[in-house]
This record gives structure tokens, C-alpha cells and sequence, in this order.
């Protein structure tokens, strides 16, 4: 039975009964994770699961024991293989961090510890505390402002959602509901705010209508000029306005709305200025782009993401709130089974009163081991970095005759798509799609798609601490040599035809939106 005790009359545990032979198994699988970082450049950014590796998950759920040497066997066989890529140098889709070995190291150690962070009086709680002191730090709040790690950007932007709109409501929303409210609220974010916004309005029970999408000027920032206007427009229409959004980085482009300006408008308005800063809020610890998020400290409440560009494995977001007296205000329940003890286990703070979750991960401690090891200053050298690379991009886009930019480039986000002469919008659309999906499944890239003002692009999010610019000059010159390929396929004849199914590995494939 591999040493676990499992006979009539024993009382059980999951602990092994030979600890040495698991001392045994756990060196390997550290020697394998080492071994997978050092070498990730050399492994394709993604590729396709095969037949049996993917059936291997349908396998039925197992009665009996395996030996922990044949179950790490089948992960290193069929989990390991086969990632999503993002700790890889050329993954650059959507908007993810890469990862570091010791916040890996970090997750481990947090498991092995196994504190759970609902509160308590435990060194796992005051580290969760220090970590979001640091994040204070990082974003220029005031001594005494709250906050709370959490799983991510879109649960950090719910968090504040719920404390803004709580303190603007002319009641008491917890106690009487959204429907006792004497008049509607309103909520203003920018027509490219993160659609977590949208999630957040409508789990607060106010409806998706509630959020206003203001407009934005060809630098993609939320315009100044139409806030105001539907600010008064809603005064007017005897609807409140409550909390603008202001974003730090959006996520199609990477545009810093004019947060100073905003500030100003919230201010003399009465709104509660929330910044969505979960891409780029961490700019202000960065010495050559800290300026472009100038006004985030004005700000009441910021969501930002540590599993960004502080790089922790994921999960790790976090929610600050300049108020931590109105962020407890809107979860605090003290039920008789968690009150507070004058000593002992129970005589501290209870976290998850700052939040929805009562059970909480010790995610403190991967950011907390990566940020004492390297030091604040190498992540902001690094933000720097990722943001010359965009440029670098972006320059050799321009230079490129078959490459032409779709948007401005702000911070570390390119868009940009193959020029094709002679093809509609639609057609150049499925053009492009082949190309993402044919970079993706030959391994040599990885980014995505989006739409910005109705024009489809490829999207590179640059985000990533191990790209270099050689990875950059491959990227253009594999979509170069891809774009070709796939224009001359589709077009048989002499004459321009439209983007067909496209043959893929000996199958049909019709572009679609990945």
C-alpha cells in the first residue's frame, strides 16, 4: 500500500508512512521544476494536447491508492508538457505575468505551512497584512489605508465596486437592498473598461444600463469633456452619480485614462473615484513611466494585480481602499463562532472581513519571497523594460511594408495587423486569425486578437520578464513569412478573392476568433 495505512482497525492518515521514500520523490519533482524553468526558451510556446493525453482526463474518479511516484509520473507525462505557455519569452496574449521560480517556491512553502488567512493571530496573517502595505506603498496611498490580497483583478474591481457603492447609496444598502434606494445610481467607465465592470454592476444588483460607457479620443483615454457632460445629464434625469472608473491600462490598448483630470472632475463632483490599475497601476514604481499614472494616489479605492507585473504565480490580486474603515463597513459580519479572543489563536484581525471569501489562501508569501529576494526596484527596472520592448515593436511595425499599426502604443500593448491589398475587412479579419492560430500551433508565438473602434488586430501584451528584443525581430519576421503564406493560399487566381476555410494539418479550418 506504498506505505499508507489503510488495514481494518487502524485509524488512518494521509501522511506517508515512509517519509524518506517521499523525501525521494519530492527531490525529483524540484530537480524537474527547475529544469523546466531554466529550459522554457527552448520548448514551443504552445502546442496541441495528443489524442490520449487529453483522454486521460476523462479517466473515472479512482477508488484505490497509486503510489505518489506513478502519480507524479502521469503529471510529469501529461500535465507538465502540455502548459498554456505563459511563463514562455514569446507569450503575449491577453495580459499575463510570467511567473518566477521563488514565488513558486513561495506557493509551495504557503501549502506546506497550510494557514488558512480568514484571520487570526499567526505570522501567515501579519505577512498578508505587509504584503498589502507594500502594495500601499507601491500606488502612493496614505498610511492607514486598507486593502485586501484576493484572487485577482476582477474580484479586486467587485470588492471596491461594492465599498464605493455602499458609502454613495443614501442608505443602508446591506441591511435594506438595492431596491429600497431612493434613486437609481449611476456608474462611469470608459468605452474600453475591462468587461469585469460590467460583471461587477450587475452582481451588485444594478443592472448593466447602470454603467455609463464614455466615450474615448483617438489616444484611446476616456474623454474628459463627455464625463462631465453625463454626469449633468443624469443630475438632470434625477439619477445619482456615484463612482467613476477610471482605468490605468486598458486591456485592448493599453491606455492610461488622464487620471489627474478625472480626479479632479470626482472631486468637485462627489464621486468615489475607483482606478482600475490591474495592468498598469504598477507603473508607479517604474523610474522612466512612474509619470503616466500620475493621480493614481488621488484615487479612493485601486484594483491591481501582483500576478501581473510583479510576476507571482497565480492567483494574486489585491484591492485597495483608501477608507479602511468604509472597505470593513461593507463585509463585516461577526458571527458568535468567530468573535474575537483577548489572547490566543483568535486575538487579531479577522481578514476575510474585508471581502466575500471567510476561507483565504496564503497568497502573502509568493509575493512576499520574490519582492524581498529582488527588491522593488528590479520589478520597476522590468516594467521599464517591457515598455521599451513595446516600442521597439511598435517601430518595427512601422518599418515593416506588410505590417500596419491599428492603435496607438502608450505603455507595452501593440496592436497591428498584415496588410493584405485587395481584401475586405471581413477578409483581412480571417487573415490575421490564421496567422495567431498558425503561430500558435507551430510554437512560435503566442498572442491574441481584438477589435478596437470596429478595426480587428493582432494584440501583443508584453508583460513578460524573459522576452528580449531577438524574441521581437522573430515575432514580425514569422508574421511576415505567415501573412505570405496564408494570402497565397487563399488567393489561387490572379485576382484578389476573399479569406477561405484555410487547410491547417490536413484538415479544413475556418477562421475564427481564438
Amino acid at each position: 500500500m506504498d506505505g499508507w495505512q489503510e488495514r481494518a482497525g487502524v485509524e488512518e492518515t494521509l501522511d506517508p508512512g515512509d517519509w524518506e521514500a517521499v523525501r525521494a520523490v519530492a527531490h525529483r519533482i524540484m530537480d524537474d521544476a527547475v529544469d523546466h524553468l531554466r529550459d522554457v526558451r527552448e520548448r514551443p510556446v504552445w502546442r496541441e494536447m495528443p489524442a490520449d493525453v487529453r483522454q486521460s482526463f476523462a479517466a473515472p474518479l479512482p477508488h484505490g491508492p497509486t503510489s505518489l511516484d506513478a502519480v507524479y509520473r502521469q503529471v510529469a507525462e501529461t500535465v507538465m508538457p502540455y502548459p498554456m505557455g505563459n511563463l514562455h519569452p514569446r507569450f503575449w496574449s491577453w495580459y499575463m505575468g510570467a511567473g518566477n521560480f521563488t514565488g513558486a517556491l513561495g506557493d509551495f512553502l504557503a501549502a506546506v505551512q497550510g494557514s488558512n488567512l480568514g484571520g487570526g493571530n499567526h505570522a501567515a496573517a501579519l505577512m498578508d497584512r505587509q504584503v498589502v502595505d507594500w502594495c500601499r506603498q507601491m500606488v502612493g496611498f496614505p498610511e492607514g489605508a486598507g486593502g485586501s490580497l484576493v484572487s485577482g483583478g476582477s474580484m479586486a474591481n467587485l470588492i471596491a465596486l461594492a465599498v464605493a457603492r455602499n458609502v454613495k447609496a443614501a442608505i443602508d444598502v446591506r441591511e435594506h437592498g438595492v431596491a429600497a434606494l431612493p434613486s437609481p445610481l449611476a456608474f462611469y467607465a470608459s468605452d474600453q473598461a475591462h468587461s469585469c465592470h460590467r460583471k461587477a454592476v450587475e452582481a451588485l444588483g444594478h443592472g448593466n444600463r447602470s454603467l455609463r460607457r464614455i466615450p474615448t479620443g483617438p489616444d484611446l483615454r476616456m474623454d474628459v469633456g463627455a464625463l462631465r457632460r453625463a454626469i449633468a445629464e443624469d443630475r438632470a434625469a434625477g439619477i445619482v452619480p456615484a463612482v467613476v472608473i477610471a482605468t490605468a491600462g486598458t486591456v485592448n490598448t493599453g491606455a492610461v485614462d488622464d487620471l489627474r483630470a478625472i480626479a479632479d472632475i470626482a472631486a468637485a463632483e462627489g464621486l468615489w473615484l475607483h482606478v482600475d490599475g490591474c495592468i498598469g497601476a504598477l507603473l508607479a514604481i517604474a523610474p522612466d513611466n512612474a509619470w503616466r499614472v500620475a493621480g493614481l494616489e488621488r484615487a479612493d479605492s485601486v484594483a491591481l494585480d501582483p500576478h501581473k507585473w510583479l510576476h507571482a504565480p497565480f492567483e494574486a490580486g489585491c484591492v485597495l481602499v483608501r477608507d479602511a474603515a468604509a472597505h470593513r463597513a461593507a463585509f463585516a459580519v461577526t458571527p458568535e463562532y468567530l468573535e474575537t479572543a483577548p489572547r490566543g489563536l483568535a486575538a487579531a484581525e479577522w481578514l476575510y472581513e474585508y471581502g466575500l471569501q471567510t476561507t483565504r489562501g496564503f497568497r502573502a508569501l509568493k509575493i512576499w519571497m520574490a519582492v524581498k529576494q529582488h527588491g522593488i526596484a528590479a520589478f520597476g527596472r522590468l516594467i521599464d523594460q517591457n515598455v521599451a520592448q513595446a516600442r521597439y515593436l511598435a517601430d518595427l511595425v512601422e518599418a515593416e511594408p506588410a505590417l500596419e499599426p491599428t492603435a496607438p502604443v502608450e505603455v507595452n500593448i501593440v496592436c497591428f495587423r498584415y496588410r493584405a491589398e485587395g481584401l475586405d475587412a471581413a477578409a483581412s479579419k480571417a487573415l490575421n486569425v490564421e496567422i495567431m492560430l498558425r503561430l500558435q500551433e507551430q510554437g512560435i508565438a503566442a498572442l491574441s486578437d481584438t477589435t478596437v473602434k470596429g478595426e480587428h488586430c493582432l494584440r501583443v501584451a508584453i508583460a513578460n520578464h524573459r522576452t528580449r528584443r531577438e524574441d521581437l525581430d522573430l515575432l514580425v519576421r514569422e508574421v511576415v513569412r505567415i501573412g505570405g503564406e496564408v494570402a497565397r493560399e487563399c488567393r489561387p487566381g490572379p485576382a484578389p478573392t476573399q479569406v477561405r476555410s484555410v487547410p491547417v494539418r490536413g484538415r479544413s479550418r475556418v477562421p475564427r476568433r481564438s
